[in-house]
């Protein structure tokens, strides 16, 4: 039987027949997991690299769409703008001209109105001046009657005449 120390120190000795087999092991097992589990590891990691530069690629070309569409329509909105600017303008002129045809349409009418009104008052006037006439030719009328009652002169009444009818015509 062997003593502690002597199962310790057979325990640390180096067998060169245990080393030659823990190599050929290590190296069967090394060239069947390459067999079965490297090759199949590897093609996963290099399917996953496959797709993640396949995403960076999408999300890339994504990026470059969505700047593009991002230009399209700052370009769309600048043009709306102008448009926009463009129909206000439009617009603008279009009720300045309105409002010009209106004031000229007021300015006529008002004139209409001031010619209607100027060519009443003349109307309005010369039937005030015919009625005065009347009235001078009744007064005149009378007031031959009065002087033929006192017996003036033909020429005196005809002097008579004309001075009242000069003297209301100035009035």
């Amino acid at each position: 039987m062997l003593t502690p120390c002597a199962k310790v120190t057979e325990f640390l000795t180096i067998d060169p027949t245990t080393i030659i087999l823990t190599l050929a092991n290590t190296l069967i097992l090394f060239l069947v997991l390459k067999h079965f589990l490297f090759d199949k590891v590897n093609k996963v990691m290099d399917d996953r690299q496959h797709e993640i530069s396949e995403s960076y690629r999408s999300a890339d070309e994504a990026q470059r769409k969505a700047e593009s569409l991002a230009a399209e329509y700052d370009e769309k909105i600048g043009q709306a703008k102008e448009e926009g600017a463009e129909i206000v303008r439009a617009a603008t002129q279009k009720a300045q001209l309105r409002s010009d045809e209106i004031i000229a349409e007021a300015r006529a009418e008002a004139k209409g109105m001031i010619d209607s009104a100027n060519s009443e008052i003349e109307r309005e006037k010369k039937i005030a001046v015919n009625q005065i006439k009347d009235e001078i030719a009744e007064l005149a009328v009378s007031a031959a009657a009065a002087v033929a009652e006192k017996e003036i002169s033909l020429e005196d009444n005809e002097k008579l005449i004309e001075s009242f009818i000069s003297s209301v015509g100035e009035q």
